[in-house]
């Protein structure tokens, strides 16, 4: 959110089916989309055919609650009540979309909008979108006796006090240190967590004190997660650090530096990207190359934000930030515009069996560059950069210690060299030209040697990726160890009742439980059905989690099913064999 915007909006928390999150905000692997301003019956039905299939851990949604009526984005930011009736659909579309992804492997995170209510000026109507009458500090859950006062607006950025007691561009600023707020609030972000909401985005959270939002968080049942919108590019009264204890926060500084080294830097730069850069630490951080604020010119970055009108650019930017290991990083999903106040276009995403995407609707998290970095993404989990290199200039490449090897080249003629990547011999598949499944690639392929070196043609503006998780043939153990040996880890899923065609896997965040991605998954045996049952080696002492899932046999994107609840956790034996159990 900018410093000196009319316009309310924002970014997200995270969590997933591939992560393993706390209430103290720290986000170990995945990736998550923001499917900005889509209906909940899109999001639903996109999290079965793509998101859970490609891996994706989370889905941050546009705020649920009622809001004010008008055309413009931002009118979602406004708050008239607390009611699940919003432009994105009515309270049994919210709660059939949050269990449909849910059911999906992928978690849903709210974007909570507590910071204000809505202005009366701002929309030219005393009625929200579910027919809530209100007026300005005057709302059916509050009065104007839970709002700052004296009235002020925000002036000084230089002044803690000014910039969280005071009215943002004219929205009425609750009293979040008031008793009754907070359990106003708090009443609000416990009806969605009832629901099965995994995490939440606290929208504007540098306009309120870490003290107030610990009063919120403390009314709180469960422990979901918390991620906070803190724009801190330096030089203000209010820092990101000052938040560190109640959740992740946003490092905008991370979008901005990224779109001006791939729009006006050398990529070389980026071999030290991260902390050294003055980036806050990278368990704390969640990245973007751009939100749904920024890639409209308000809150933090200035000219060089990247977005989709970057094209090609844009792709090479979110190919690194989804193959480095920093942060927790944030797909974009747009809609096309060029008024930065237009709301989202009146067709639906998903409309029948095709899906409206690359027109109106942007859908920059199916572009297949960024789709599947998703998996590298979690392939490459916990392993280090190794093997930089770079031309000088903007041809790059690094490895992901022995587990994947990435090239961007972002100049004007090919790259055609021989690397050093420090993975098993074997083809692999060029995942940024094609997909792998089953085991196939619809794409070009690089073989790498005994002595792990592979030879790469990239032309100009593209790049390509290899991963352990994508192996045409040979690559060794797609599951590095540094334990020597394996075990017997015996698999059993319950109740898995399927139709013809379709199957019960075993999938998890190792690359031999097909890390995340539906179409690597393990088939089990159904010769007890409906119980199935499999043995499979793994690494020994190595920590996993995993599901049980359901998917069809020649089609891995139809038929979906994951098991509910959360991942199962096991610590394979240091010798001998295992038992493990899930089901449906």
């Amino acid at each position: 959110m900018s410093n000196a915007v009319n316009k309310r909006g924002g970014v997200l928390s995270a969590l997933g089916c591939a992560l393993a999150l706390s209430v103290s905000g720290t986000a170990e692997a995945g990736v998550y989309v923001h499917l900005f301003e889509w209906k909940w019956p899109d999001v639903a039905r996109e999290c079965e055919t793509f998101l859970g299939p490609k891996g994706y851990t989370g889905v941050q949604v546009s705020p649920p609650n009622e809001h004010i009526t008008g055309t413009q984005w931002w009118t979602r930011y406004q708050p008239v009540s607390y009611r699940l009736d919003s432009r994105g659909g009515t309270r049994a579309q919210f709660i059939d979309m949050v269990q449909r992804c849910n059911a999906a492997g992928v978690a849903v995170y709210a974007d909570l909008v507590i910071n204000h209510t809505a202005s009366y000026g701002a929309s030219g109507s005393s009625t929200g979108v579910a027919g809530t009458k209100w007026s300005t500090r005057s709302h059916p859950m509050y009065g104007s006796n839970d709002y700052h006062t004296p009235i002020c607006s925000i002036s000084n950025y230089q002044d803690a006090y000014n910039v969280q007691n005071c009215d943002l561009s004219g929205l009425p600023d609750l009293n979040t240190g008031s008793s009754y707020v907070q359990q106003t609030l708090a009443n609000y972000i416990n009806d969605l967590t009832s629901i099965g909401v995994k995490g939440f985005r606290v929208d504007a959270a540098k306009h309120m004190s870490p003290g107030d939002i610990s009063g919120i968080r403390n009314r709180m049942t469960g422990s979901p997660f918390i991620f906070l919108e803190v724009i801190d590019l330096g030089g203000e009264a209010v820092t990101a650090s000052q938040y560190f204890g109640l959740g992740s926060v946003t490092e905008f500084k991370y979008s901005a530096k990224i779109g001006e080294q791939f729009k006006i830097g050398q990529l070389k730069n980026l071999k030290t990207f991260g902390e050294s850069w003055g980036f806050m630490s990278s368990g704390k951080a969640v990245v973007f190359t751009d939100n749904h604020d920024n890639q409209r010119g308000h809150g933090a970055g200035g000219a060089n934000i990247l977005t989709y009108k970057d094209g090609s650019l844009y792709n090479l930017a979110n190919v690194f930030m989804l193959g480095w290991p920093y942060g927790y990083p944030q797909v974009m999903s747009s809609y096309s515009f060029s008024n930065t106040d237009a709301g989202p276009p009146g067709s639906s995403v998903h409309n029948g069996t095709s899906v409206n995407c690359f027109g109106e609707w942007q859908c920059e998290h199916r572009w297949r560059e960024i789709s599947n970095m998703v998996r590298f993404r979690a392939v490459t989990e916990g392993t280090a950069v190794s093997n930089w290199w770079d031309n000088g200039n903007n041809q790059i490449a690094f490895a992901r210690a022995g587990k994947g090897f990435v090239v961007v080249n972002r100049e004007g003629g090919a790259l055609n060299r021989s690397f050093a990547t420090s993975l098993p011999a074997g083809t692999y598949c060029n995942v940024l030209s094609g997909d792998f499944n089953n085991g196939t690639c619809t794409g070009s392929t690089v073989t790498v040697d005994g002595s792990g070196n592979a030879t790469f043609n990239v032309a100009a503006m593209t790049s390509a990726a290899i991963h352990v998780g994508a192996v045409v043939s040979g690559g060794g153990n797609p599951n590095p160890n540094p334990n020597p040996g394996s075990v017997t880890v015996n698999f059993t899923c319950n109740n898995g009742q399927t139709y013809m065609g379709q199957s019960v896997y075993v999938i998890g965040n190792l690359g031999a439980l097909g890390a995340w991605a539906p179409a690597s998954a393990v088939k089990l045996n159904p010769a007890s059905y409906p119980t199935w049952t499999g043995a499979i080696s793994l690494p020994a002492n190595t920590a996993l989690e995993w599901k049980c899932l359901k998917r069809e046999e020649s089609n891995p994107a139809n038929g979906v099913q994951w098991q509910p609840g959360d991942n199962i956790k096991l610590t394979t034996p240091s010798s001998g064999s295992v038992s493990t159990t899930g089901g449906f």
